[in-house]
């Protein structure tokens, strides 16, 4: 592949790999079990990587899934999207397939594919790799765009980084203080992450935080992902890879700072749930919230395809009070935030990305006053 053997586009994916392996000090490339693509959506990848993307031949070795789409593939006229956008965006999933990735258009891709501890991959969306690395136990690094396209049409990736056990060792202790639930861990990852990467960390190590599920789990990671870039991290007594480590700087955080993530200023005119895109359980938690209810302002959810179509008589049930059941995209990553200038979420990741890339106002509040809020007529 590297001596052009193989055709132009494998020669110019393994002359990729093999520069961010000289980069990083890879002894060698491993083979990967499944990559996860992100740069899909038209609005953050534009006519340049629509442009990249076309010029690819070939097929992927190895299971591949896509990051969310700018817009649902299938109902994004009711969502608000232009025809041009559909258009581009439509194009970049068809070449997409074209080389054999499944267009699974989400940022849960383990609700997709099987991973488990110690399986080598090549991921790039934030919060998806930090649940991998952290909360099963696989190994990966974040990769961009690029290099997940060039790992998947390879099925190889350098063996450096977290791939290596001598770099998944923890640097930084957090001693959480007082009891959390839901959104409160999306709050503890936002808090942290900023505290740890003002420190030049990278790996944190979690204690007294309670005894967490794989839900708020996730929100944990996807936080610590979005203002710390962090991608791995432990919770003593829950994640597989956890151990005592001697000697490390500790970070106390009390319950009073993960409070003050919380509060109104503004009144939003969009409540959003679902980034990372939203499990079974947490659409049930919606339902079991919403029962006999009927929303008063723009309310929507974001799933993956795969867990909506497994729970079609919930998400039928939610729909039924007023709320919009998305598929293939989120908030963060759809030009749908255009129409709106104040979002409430209950996720620290979209707390952050709302504000960063899609400079709206956001507030952070836990799901059930959210749900409040969604409920409550507009002023």
């Amino acid at each position: 592949m590297l001596n052009g053997e193989m055709g132009e586009t494998l020669q110019m994916c393994m002359e990729m790999l093999v520069a961010l392996g000289e980069l990083y000090g890879a002894e060698r490339l491993i083979d990967v079990k499944s990559v996860q693509i992100s740069g899909v959506s038209y609005k953050t990848i534009g006519e340049a990587g629509l442009m990249w993307l076309s010029n690819l031949e070939g097929r992927v070795k190895v299971p591949s899934m896509l990051n969310p789409a700018g817009m649902d593939l299938q109902r994004w006229e009711e969502m608000g999207i232009s025809h041009d956008f559909a258009s581009k965006q439509l194009e970049i999933v068809r070449k997409f397939a074209e080389i054999g990735v499944e267009i699974t258009c989400t940022c849960t891709p383990y609700y997709h594919h099987e991973i488990k501890m110690g399986d080598h991959l090549a991921w790039s969306e934030s919060s998806a790799v930090c649940y991998a690395n952290s909360v099963i136990g696989a190994r990966t690094n974040r990769e961009g765009g690029p290099s997940a396209i060039a790992s998947a049409l390879t099925g190889k990736t350098p063996l450096y980084g977290l791939h290596l056990d001598e770099n998944r060792v923890p640097d930084v202790k957090i001693i959480v203080e007082g009891g959390l639930s839901g959104t409160d861990y999306g709050a503890l990852g936002y808090v942290v992450g900023e505290l740890i990467c003002e420190m030049d960390k990278k790996i944190p190590i979690f204690t007294t935080t309670g005894n967490p599920t794989d839900d708020e789990l996730k929100l944990l990671g996807a936080s610590l992902a979005a203002t710390g870039s962090v991608a791995l991290y432990h919770v003593e007594g829950i994640t597989p890879e956890a151990k005592q480590v001697s000697g490390l700087d500790e970070i106390v955080i009390e319950s009073s700072e993960i409070k003050e993530m919380y509060g109104v200023d503004k009144e939003p005119d969009l409540v959003a749930f679902g980034c990372p895109h939203c499990s079974e359980n947490e659409l049930k938690e919606i339902e079991r919230m919403l029962k006999g209810r009927k929303v008063k302002r723009e309310t929507w959810i974001f799933a993956s395809r795969k867990v909506i179509e497994d729970n079609k008589k919930v998400v039928e049930s939610i729909e039924k009070s007023g709320v919009k059941v998305f598929a293939d995209t989120c908030m963060v990553v759809s030009p749908l935030c255009e129409n709106f200038s104040c979002i409430l979420v209950n996720s620290g990741k979209a707390y952050r990305y709302v504000r960063t890339l899609c400079g709206l106002e956001s507030i952070l509040l836990p799901t059930q006053e959210c749900i409040e809020w969604a409920c409550r007529p507009s002023s």
